[in-house]
């Protein structure tokens, strides 16, 4: 459809828009999520959304449009209405996006466009968008170009796992060969391979890096110290290669460091001189002897050729026949009569470009006079010049030859016996006469000595000797298996390794020789997967990083297994050893911890136990503990971490505390943690309740006779500063004293006292009760007392005279127990009823006779008090009886409690 329209526009407004073609450039790190901003185009164009747009203009709404989806346009996404564009759900990787070049151009639109010249060569990767901004009169094509940023997400890699180099055992100090595999990192700039270094250099190897002008970097070995190959023939090593991103990732090669031989070594021979002797009458053929000379180079450095000197006359060199080759010397000629009998030979070792070594063969020939005894050989094992091959696993008595043994002349009798060390034996063949059979008698061991000389010497009647030289040179087979170093091997190293991390170099040995000696190594089925074991060098790695919380200790076989048929192997066990690093803060169990202590607990008691670990060993897992806050207060047992305070605490001071615990390691530099602690006093009951009305013992209350019984007196008002149980408080009488003390009863949950009975004329007076205030405390309670005093009668006419009665100690006896108010007052109201007669018959008699005579002072003494007594006759005497008292109002003085 989009084709369409342009198709429709007209060539006019075609070139309009082509015209009006504008360019902009964003950058972005790649691995970015999906969602994030990349740019708004209409805010970077200058163009106004619908949103924007001015109420009193509007103008057709803006579109951003794609020109097509092309392999740039899946990393984007792009608003129509808005014109921002954001990443999409595929993440960009630059490394795959520009995988052929860092020049790479990734194109998301219609049209290509090269890189920008303004971008380093190692970041111009491009991710290229056309974008059409339509309707028609706004309608441009816009050039996208946004720059993938390279982040550090990839380590260095080697192309090969093992590198080897070989360095001539000649190499001056300071020689320099180049490592052919250097290591690939996809990413650019400082995030791709810096520097590069050596796990071990022996002392005798560093590293430096050449930079070329394309920026590539290559590792070169320098030799920084004297090589000999006689000494140490190979070195194995891990290099290390590091980018330069932050952190740095690394990248590891076995590296394999092999010292080549050179023509430093002449040959030597261990003897300078040999005397040989010689019978006149030997056969042609005949082994005279044979000279060895030892080069220890290798190959053709180590080729040696025998030839005799100068010296040598011409007779003695047509005599005896010396191989350029084995250094044999055998006799080539029959000895003449008047051949000299001494003979003198100098034989030359010969090496590429060495003096040559010397030594002198001294053979006597003896002259006889007759012919010597024969001995005729017919071997039975494999012989081949002279050499008999037997393998060593042959049985004992394995046969090897007969021996012939005859005198030519047939005149002399003739014995022969075996000379030679060896597990031989030579004894006659019955029932044959002259035959002897040579055969073994012990097995035979390879390792042990691969060659014997023996000799069967024939000697007759008269004296001669002929000797008959037999090698035996026996076969390897594969009998033995590798042999480790160590059969267990304890290996050690820190956690949070670097991957590919070397442990060690595991050595086995094999006796047998050729292939069957050849050793691989392998790693036992119990091994871990991330554990390598390089199969021909033995080099034992780790491909991880290993955390010592996680496991601290690996146990593991790896097995060394020959090359022969069939193969031999023998196992070893492995231990790692993960040393600690100080990675771990301690941890407190929980991070809010509550103790609930009861008040007033002594002085440095144990309140709890802050239990904190460290993961960590050793000193970084030794953790101090210390209070952040109230230092004053408490301390912490650093060693136990059991919380004291150092003072008795009061809940009724504070009811709780807050402290921040610290735990610090004993690590370099040392890690911390800090834990919630909160202290809940418990209340016990310490405090008894406390009255707060009335006041004193010595106030008073004026009670009318005609107070109707059920009215409230007044109340006994206490508060106690503990809680809960403690701070519950019950009101009892415990004491009584008064005309009928029984007529009054406190309520024991609210302290009110009522009137229980009408009073009468005879129960004027002055009431004294004691009031025990008790809480509910566990396990004793506690209480107060006050004295609560109440005046009956219609008037107080004489102040003083109350006081007084009030000052005097009262006689009250303590009840043991709450008096039963409910049937005791009637009871005695029935007692008292029976004696009424009498006592008002003298109570008329009695004030009658006074009642004249002070009535009239009475009443003109109230009339001229009543003026000064009015304000005052309701501050303490005259309470109101029905009024609650309210207790904010009042001034609440603790007051003295006596214990009566």
């Amino acid at each position: 459809h989009l084709l369409l329209f342009l198709l429709f526009v007209g060539p006019f407004n075609c070139f309009a828009s082509y015209s009006r073609a504008t360019e902009l450039f964003y950058s972005l790190n790649e691995g970015l999520p999906a969602g994030v901003l990349i740019g708004s185009l209409a805010h970077d164009l200058r163009l106004q959304t619908a949103g924007e747009q001015h109420p009193a203009a509007p103008q057709p709404p803006l579109s951003f449009t794609l020109a097509s989806r092309g392999l740039g346009g899946q990393y984007v996404q792009l608003d129509n209405h808005s014109g921002e564009l954001h990443t999409s759900a595929v993440e960009i990787d630059r490394e795959a996006l520009c995988v052929e070049s860092s020049e790479a151009t990734i194109f998301g639109g219609a049209a290509a466009v090269s890189s920008s010249s303004s971008l380093s060569s190692s970041e111009s990767c491009l991710l290229l968008l056309d974008v059409l901004v339509l309707p028609q009169e706004y309608f441009r094509l816009v050039k996208v170009k946004i720059a993938i940023r390279d982040v550090n997400d990839n380590a260095p890699r080697f192309p090969v796992p093992h590198i080897h180099l070989s360095v001539p055992e000649n190499a001056p100090v300071n020689t320099r060969l180049a490592i052919e595999h250097p290591a690939l990192d996809p990413d650019v700039g400082t995030n791709g391979v810096q520097t590069y270094h050596l796990r071990d250099n022996y002392g005798v190897f560093t590293l430096d890096v050449e930079e070329n002008e394309s920026g590539e970097r290559t590792p070169y070995l320098i030799v920084m110290g004297a090589l000999d190959r006689e000494t140490r023939e190979e070195y194995v090593t891990v290099i290390i290669a590091e980018d330069g991103g932050t952190p740095p990732l690394m990248g590891s090669a076995t590296l394999t460091i092999g010292i080549s031989d050179i023509n430093d070594n002449c040959p030597q021979f261990n003897d300078s001189q040999l005397n040989i002797t010689l019978y006149g009458n030997s056969s042609l053929g005949t082994h005279v002897a044979t000279v060895r000379a030892v080069d220890m180079d290798l190959g053709s450095n180590a080729q040696i050729t025998y030839s005799y000197s100068q010296k040598v006359s011409q007779p003695s060199r047509e005599l005896f026949h010396l191989d350029e080759s084995t250094g044999a010397i055998t006799l080539s000629d029959k000895v003449d009569g008047d051949a000299p009998r001494l003979h003198r030979l100098i034989i030359l070792g010969n090496g590429p470009g060495c003096i040559p070594a010397v030594i002198t063969v001294l053979v006597t020939i003896i002259k006889v006079m007759m012919r010597p005894p024969e001995v005729v050989p017919r071997f039975i094992a494999n012989e081949v010049e002279g050499v008999v091959y037997l393998k060593e696993l042959e049985p004992i008595n394995t046969p090897i030859a007969f021996f012939t043994i005859k005198d030519p002349d047939e005149k002399y009798k003739v014995n022969c016996y075996l000379d030679g060390d060896g597990p031989f034996r030579l004894s006659p063949y019955k029932p044959y006469n002259n035959e002897y059979l040579l055969e073994t008698t012990k097995p035979l061991d390879y390792e042990t000595q691969q060659l014997y000389e023996i000799s069967v010497v024939a000697w007759n009647s008269e004296g001669f000797h002929v000797k008959k030289i037999i090698t035996v040179q026996i076969l390897d087979d594969n009998d033995n298996s590798p042999v480790f170093s160590q059969q267990l091997i304890e290996l050690s190293i820190e956690e949070n390794n670097v991957p590919n991390a070397f442990l060690t170099k595991l050595h086995a040995t094999d006796a047998d020789s050729g292939e069957r000696g050849q050793v691989s190594y392998f790693l036992g089925p119990d091994a871990p997967s991330y554990f390598a074991l390089d199969k021909t060098t033995g080099v034992l790695t780790v491909s991880t990083q290993l955390d010592r919380e996680e496991k601290e200790k690996y146990r593991y076989t790896v097995k060394a297994v020959d090359s022969g048929f069939p193969p031999r192997e023998s196992v070893a066990t492995v231990t790692i050893t993960v040393l600690d690093k100080n990675d771990n803060s301690p941890r407190f169990i929980n991070k809010d911890f509550s103790f609930f202590v009861p008040e007033n607990f002594p002085g440095f008691g144990e309140i709890g136990v802050i239990s904190v670990t460290d993961a960590d060993a050793g000193q970084n897992g030794w953790v101090a503990l210390s209070v952040l806050n109230g230092s004053d207060i408490f301390v912490i047992d650093t060693g136990k971490g059991v919380l004291r305070a150092k003072v008795s605490l009061d809940r009724e001071q504070q009811s709780s505390y807050i402290l921040w615990i610290e735990a610090v390691d004993g690590g370099d530099p040392a890690l911390s943690s800090t834990a919630k602690i909160t202290i809940l006093l418990l209340d016990i009951n310490d405090n008894p309740p406390l009255v707060l009305f009335p006041q004193s013992n010595m106030s008073y209350l004026l009670v009318l006779p005609s107070t109707l019984p059920g009215s409230p007196i007044t109340e006994v008002y206490a508060v106690d500063k503990d809680t809960g149980m403690n701070a519950v408080i019950a009101y009892s009488i415990i004491g009584r004293r008064g005309p009928r003390p029984e007529s009054f009863r406190i309520d024991p949950k609210t302290g009110n006292i009522t009137l229980e009975e009408s009073l009468m004329q005879n129960d004027y007076g002055l009431y004294r009760l004691l009031v025990k205030v008790s809480d509910h405390g566990y396990p004793e309670p506690l209480h107060s007392t006050v004295m609560v005093n109440l005046f009956v009668n219609d008037t107080v006419s004489n102040e003083s005279y109350i006081e007084s009665l009030l000052r005097k100690e009262p006689d009250i006896s303590i009840e043991e127990k709450q008096p039963q108010i409910s049937i005791e007052p009637t009871h005695k109201k029935m007692e008292a009823a029976s004696c009424m007669p009498t006592l008002v018959a003298l109570s008329i008699i009695s004030l009658g006779s006074i009642a004249l005579v002070t009535g009239m002072g009475i009443y003109i003494c109230l009339r001229k008090g009543r003026k000064h007594h009015r304000a005052d006759e309701n501050l303490e005497v005259q309470i109101p009886l029905n009024g609650r008292i309210n207790l904010h109002m009042l001034e609440k003085k603790p007051m003295e409690i006596s214990n009566i």
